[in-house]
């Protein structure tokens, strides 16, 4: 197996200029973000591809439990642009967020990007409102366990509350490189300078007086997005959040946050944000309509619940007794069809001692590995350039994270004699899979041995010899 996996590795590099499709919408197999340039654009100028190393596109610390000394008991460890610079251009992000017991991630929104969430500690109660509809604003809300996942439409206020005497972790995935933030009572009552007075008391319902003591709170929860610096070390970055104190304590701040969820129920309409491209809050797939779209058509509104925004199963572990060690959990839109029309997806990796996931690509996304046990060797290679096809790769150990860009083969290896989990966000509610041995030599029909012999440089009785082989799917883009 260990030398076929060599001949396969060898063929790649002969054939990666026919194996490889490309989506036209970036122009380059990446863009790291340049925090030096005093050029400015929509997201961070490229740096020179001379200077690009492999640290350009890890992250590590994502097996560190954040502090929740705060009024709030949550944290959260932000992975995106501003701290990855890889991450540029591609589409996609994650974050950790650490909940202590009844702490609380307040109604918010990404006015960029949906998000799935996927619990790996603990238990939470999540869920999100819908926007002024005929039907009011919906709330769709579930108890979340360890391994369950759930999705939260872009621009639409959400929140996640632990209600566990013990703490929670949880884990999110973002189909933009850079989601936002809009933490509703923030922007209502903590602008600066304020919204008038009068304003708010109007469009709330409240006094003005009661506006005024809202507006004059120390406690709100504030995002801190770092400062690019020269030296883009997470080391040398300071936390993704900062929570305010000052408010006195929980019970109070407990009795805050319900009459701020009040408020957000009476100004929806001007709390949340949502990026045009949506053409209503979400899309739930119907897998039993005749009509053919881009995607899956929509369930009718009224037949939406909580369940088609619902997941679970990610903390099992998949069967790796095949060939390669290794299995795929894939959270698609095939599989959970609220995902549909909202540009993220995710997965469960598990692999077996020196378990391979195999040189593979994604042609419709972008994609953000964090291993969460053992030790991964992982890494990817670049399209033909002037250069030749580069790779990048690095030994990848509990709590790093690694950025694969749209389109390029990549793999990842287990080269511990233990177990490994690791868990893949994709900007894409359908990323698309594309193994690239399976795809030269396993094709139904197969390819002639005639084209593929002379592109491989093998003779055509070794091309036939492959072609007999099985090839193994760890992971199938159908449900």
């Amino acid at each position: 197996m260990a030398a076929r996996i060599i001949l396969v590795a060898a063929l790649l590099a002969l054939a990666s200029s026919r194996a490889l499709a490309f989506d036209p919408s970036p122009l380059q197999d990446f863009c790291v973000a340049d925090y030096d340039s005093q050029v400015f654009v929509n997201g961070f100028a490229c740096k020179n591809r001379k200077n690009v190393t492999v640290d350009d596109f890890h992250f590590t610390g994502l097996d560190k439990p954040a502090s929740t000394a705060n009024e709030l008991g949550a944290n959260i460890t932000l992975v995106n642009v501003d701290r990855l610079p890889g991450l540029n251009t591609l589409g996609v992000a994650m974050s950790r967020i650490d909940y202590a017991p009844f702490g609380l991630n307040p109604p918010h929104s990404h006015p960029r990007s949906s998000e799935i969430l996927h619990v790996a500690e603990g238990t939470l109660y999540a869920g999100f409102v819908t926007s002024n509809t005929a039907q009011g604003n919906l709330l769709f809300a579930k108890k979340l366990n360890k391994g369950d996942a759930f999705v939260f439409p872009r621009g639409l206020v959400h929140f996640q509350f632990n209600n566990g005497d013990i703490p929670a972790v949880a884990f999110a995935t973002f189909g933009s490189q850079s989601p936002g933030l809009v933490t509703a009572a923030n922007v209502l009552f903590g602008s600066k300078p304020p919204i008038p007075d009068y304003i708010l008391a109007r469009a709330a319902q409240l006094s003005k007086t009661t506006v005024d003591w809202l507006q004059e709170q120390q406690c709100l929860l504030y995002i801190y997005i770092p400062a690019p610096q020269a030296s883009h070390s997470q080391n040398h970055l300071p936390p993704s959040l900062i929570f305010y104190d000052g408010c006195g304590q929980r019970e109070q701040m407990a009795a805050r946050i319900i009459l701020g969820v009040a408020l957000l129920a009476l100004v929806s309409s001007h709390a949340s944000a949502s990026d045009p491209s949506p053409l209503q809050d979400f899309c739930v797939a119907d897998y039993d309509s005749n009509v053919f779209v881009n995607g899956f058509a929509c369930k009718k509104p009224k037949d939406v619940t909580a369940g088609d925004f619902y997941f679970t199963g990610l903390d099992q572990t998949a069967n790796t007794a095949n060939r390669l060690g290794a299995n795929i959990t894939l959270v698609t839109a095939n599989r959970l069809p609220g995902l549909n029309t909202l540009g993220v997806a995710m997965s469960r990796i598990d692999y077996a001692p020196f378990g391979l996931n195999p040189p593979h690509s994604h042609p419709h996304a972008s994609e953000i590995l964090h291993v969460a046990e053992g030790t991964l060797y992982a890494g990817f290679v670049t399209s033909n350039t002037a250069q030749g096809n580069l790779l990048f790769a690095k030994k990848l150990k509990k709590g790093d994270a690694f950025v694969f860009p749209q389109g390029l083969i990549h793999f990842q290896f287990n080269v511990g004699d233990t177990n490994a989990v690791a868990f893949a966000s994709f900007g894409s509610q359908s990323p698309g899979l594309v193994t690239a041995a399976n795809a030269l030599l396993g094709s139904h029909p197969p390819i002639p041995d005639y084209i593929l012999a002379p592109a491989v440089q093998l003779d055509k009785t070794t091309v036939d010899w492959l072609q007999k082989q099985p090839w193994v799917d760890v992971a199938q883009e159908a449900s």
